[in-house]
């Protein structure tokens, strides 16, 4: 069986699992960016974002969708889907050693469409370790291998944190990921990625009613060598408003 089947085919076998189960929490929202010093497309870019996010017995899932127009007038629609089994939970065995709480079967599915004909979908798969690290309200970091459809398979590494923090009686939350890929030589050269990015919000919904997370705030992407392009470095402050359902 191929690389690629196989990566499909633990995507789809972890999404089957959450399918089965009723969610023990789950959260969808949306999110409005705006920026002006964006890399390689449009300097200028808008952004709509759609995220849901949910745990059940055996699993846990993270799906986001980026809608992004810029200033050029150029759209582009990005997509990932993260289904990741948990070892422990399957097994019925305490994986939890130091700081790990938990050992996973992590898959990502990423898909592209935008004006430029680089459409493609890539696999994503390996294993994932959930942490235990005080203050933060979530943290995780997966390795995986990537089968990639318009470039040559490379390997990646993704850490994700939330750190929910109090001014006052003000409530904060920063959260956001780190992607970082290994270079490999293609027809062209792609070099070796870092993709840190953090949004640093404020929940002002409590003014509203107790229950409301609406949140205002900043983006900060740091992105070196993006898209693989070598010496194509962003740094990006965007404004940010997001909504939870």
């Amino acid at each position: 069986m191929k690389l690629t089947q196989i990566a499909v085919a633990l995507t789809v076998a972890s999404t089957a699992a959450f399918t089965q189960a009723a969610p023990v929490w789950q959260d969808f929202s949306l999110t409005g960016l705006y920026g002006e010093n964006y890399e390689v497309v449009d300097e200028k870019q808008t952004t709509l974002t759609v995220e849901y996010a949910a745990k059940v017995k055996y699993a846990d899932v993270f799906f986001f969708m980026d809608r992004m127009h810029g200033s050029d007038d150029n759209n582009v629609t990005y997509f990932e889907l993260a289904p990741r089994l948990s070892l422990g939970e399957i097994t019925g065995k305490k994986l939890a050693a130091g700081p790990v709480k938990d050992v996973l079967i992590a898959t990502t599915w990423e898909g592209n469409q935008d004006n430029f004909g680089n459409d493609f979908d890539n696999f994503l798969y390996g294993v994932g370790f959930d942490l235990n690290i005080p203050y933060t309200q979530y943290a995780s970091v997966n390795f995986y291998r990537a089968n990639n459809e318009i470039q040559k398979d490379d390997y990646q590494m993704t850490i994700t944190y939330g750190v929910p923090f109090k001014l006052g009686s003000e409530d904060f939350l920063v959260d956001g990921f780190l992607d970082w890929s290994t270079a490999e030589k293609d027809d062209v050269a792609h070099a070796s990625e870092l993709n840190w990015t953090t949004q640093w919000k404020w929940n002002a919904g409590k003014h509203i009613s107790p229950d409301t997370r609406l949140y205002l705030g900043i983006e900060h992407s740091v992105w070196n060598n993006k898209f693989g392009v070598k010496g194509k470095d962003e740094n990006n402050v965007s404004a940010l408003v997001k909504y939870h359902f």
